[in-house]
């Protein structure tokens, strides 16, 4: 039994480690110009942060104004994960067991809108698509959302972790194995974006793009 204990999350830590350093879109190189994009990361989870409005396609249709704590903030920061952990844990102070235990065992995952003023003041990498990769990743992270009557997301009923976000109901389970990290490596795949295969860390998914620069 105790060998188990032991072999289970060292599998899993080496599984980790390979899907970070292996990689899908291996041809994929940065353009010179094209639409930047954002991920912020607090050691843990990852954010993909997009433009409000680029390249024709808009997100505030989709996403109430009266969310947003200014009026200027031009850029949305998208996130994915399991409902009890994001819902109840609005700080790492409030993790509990059973947070823990619904992100290794899994629950609905949930999406977490918020306005973002200035990205670059505290997003980690940024990285340059061209059109075509740019609306694949819209495309892509639209496409996680469940929809009410209207074609909107479905907004759920939770004051937010602040001024200035919102949750959402999502498409699919998170768990241990679908991470907030994964889900981000995920889109920018389906982007065309070269990403490791599976990153469960945030350190697998962000060390391949570049630094925000001051």
């Amino acid at each position: 039994m105790l060998m188990a204990l032991l072999v289970v999350p060292a599998a899993y830590l080496l599984a980790a480690l390979a899907g970070s350093l292996i990689s899908v879109n291996v041809r994929w190189t940065e353009p010179a110009q094209g639409t930047t994009i954002y991920l912020a990361d607090n050691g843990i989870h990852t954010d993909i942060i997009m433009p409000a409005a680029a390249g024709g396609l808009d997100w505030r249709p989709l996403f109430s104004r009266t969310v947003m704590a200014d009026p200027r903030s031009q850029w949305i920061a998208f996130g994915a994960g399991e409902q009890h952990v994001y819902l109840d844990t609005p700080t790492w102070w409030d993790i509990t067991p059973a947070t823990v235990s619904s992100a290794l065992s899994g629950g609905p995952r949930i999406m977490h809108v918020a306005y973002v003023d200035r990205p670059a003041l505290y997003a980690s990498r940024e990285i340059r698509l061209r059109p075509e990769e740019y609306r694949r990743l819209w495309a892509s992270v639209r496409a996680e959302f469940t929809l009410d009557g209207n074609g909107r997301p479905k907004r759920i009923a939770h004051p937010g972790y602040g001024c200035c976000d919102a949750f959402y109901r999502g498409i699919g389970k998170a768990s241990a194995v679908r991470t907030c990290n994964s889900w981000v490596a995920d889109r920018l795949r389906l982007a065309g974006v070269r990403a490791s295969v599976w990153p469960p860390f945030d350190e697998g998914l962000t060390w391949r793009y570049r630094k925000v620069r001051p």
